[in-house]
């Protein structure tokens, strides 16, 4: 689909994205990310300027290309792409968000309701019950986190459907009061095994990660792990470390997702499923990353920018740290383009998020005043 036809779509993400995160942190680091990286704001002024005048594609920052190896295959006329993971396990994109069903003898579980793809779920759970003949009613809805852009069509299902998540996803769905993430029934704190039609799904609470919510989804029998908005198969995390809310939490999830035996992985996002080795070379980029933060909180001086600015602590602070945003995140986008999608547009922003993290939440290059 070209990306023209994505920008509502894409920009309605952003909204989702920035109005459900309620972590005073990730809210706070958001904003601080702006402020930090100067192109970031610069781009914000022109999509402002744009309000009155369209930008043109002249207008717009040229960026690495994708690598073909991050592409997904082509989605129908209708918008979506169906297909087979593992016997009766199945996928859909819609080349920027995921979801996944399984076909039972009793009926159809459904994993996430993304509202970009919206009905497509349906009509996708109908081209592959027609054509293995099997019931295309969806009695099961598994919630990977409580985020409106992965469970905004949930209510399209009804409220004959049995849905399931986390209590702390119940929590927080009964504060939002959102009609379309109608609560899950049956909730669970660290693990609930789900047996339909003689399928079984385990469902496990690892810690916060994305969510204070996210969980581990496994289909041990499909060779298949769902692990939503941490690995992004094929591409860099989405703006600031895909504002997950725990930091810490979200760098060890990879390690408990590897800890699984599972061949085929779903991430909730971009156009293509993942596989061990995907997750692997994100792990290793994680790793680049927090190694050149280390160095950068020791190897930039902070004096220039304390002296320049004097008394304004926020332009010194904000400068001392762009600075070192740029040396931790440059020799990491040099090492990843060509490697991940959009090396060069999100690492700086997913690097400050990591340098805040390690900062703030352990210890890293903290200096008791003498």
């Amino acid at each position: 689909m070209p990306v023209r036809h994505q920008l509502p779509r894409i920009i309605h993400r952003l909204e989702q994205i920035t109005m459900s995160s309620t972590n005073r942190r990730s809210f706070l680091a958001r904003g601080a990310a702006l402020a930090a990286v100067p192109t970031v704001a610069a781009l914000a002024d022109g999509a402002l300027a744009g309000q009155a005048s369209a930008a043109t594609s002249t207008d717009l920052p040229d960026y690495a290309p994708v690598p073909a190896s991050a592409l997904g295959p082509a989605v129908n006329s209708q918008g979506y792409y169906v297909g087979r993971i593992e016997k009766n396990l199945y996928w859909v994109t819609d080349g920027t968000y995921q979801s996944a069903f399984l076909t039972t003898r009793e009926g159809v579980v459904l994993f996430d309701a993304p509202p970009s793809i919206g009905q497509n779920l349906q009509r996708a759970i109908d081209e592959i019950a027609a054509a293995n003949g099997v019931s295309n009613r969806v009695t099961h809805l598994v919630y990977s986190h409580h985020h409106a852009d992965h469970l905004g069509a949930s209510s399209l299902f009804g409220k004959k459907v049995v849905r399931i998540g986390h209590a702390e996803t119940r929590k927080l769905l009964a504060r939002d009061n959102d009609p379309t993430r109608p609560l899950p029934d049956i909730t669970f704190e660290k693990s609930h095994t789900l047996r339909v039609g003689g399928e079984r799904v385990e469902l496990a609470w690892h810690g916060t990660n994305h969510t204070p919510d996210n969980v581990y989804i496994h289909l041990p029998d499909h060779k298949t792990l769902m692990l939503v908005d941490v690995l992004l198969p094929g591409w860099v995390p989405f703006d600031s470390f895909n504002l997950n809310e725990d930091v810490p939490g979200s760098i060890a999830a990879p390690a408990k997702a590897m800890s699984y035996p599972w061949k085929h992985f779903v991430g909730g996002h971009i156009g293509r499923l993942g596989t061990r080795q995907d997750m692997v070379v994100y792990q290793q980029y994680v790793d680049d990353i927090v190694a050149n933060v280390k160095k950068a909180l020791t190897a930039v001086d902070p004096t220039p920018f304390f002296a320049k600015y004097g008394n304004n602590a926020w332009a010194a602070v904000k400068e001392y740290q762009a600075a070192q945003v740029a040396y931790a995140s440059e020799p990491v986008i040099r090492k990843y383009t060509g490697v991940l999608a959009a090396a060069d547009v999100y690492t700086a922003s997913t690097t400050f998020i990591i340098l805040e993290s390690l900062r703030l939440d352990l210890g890293v290059g903290s200096q008791v005043h003498a």
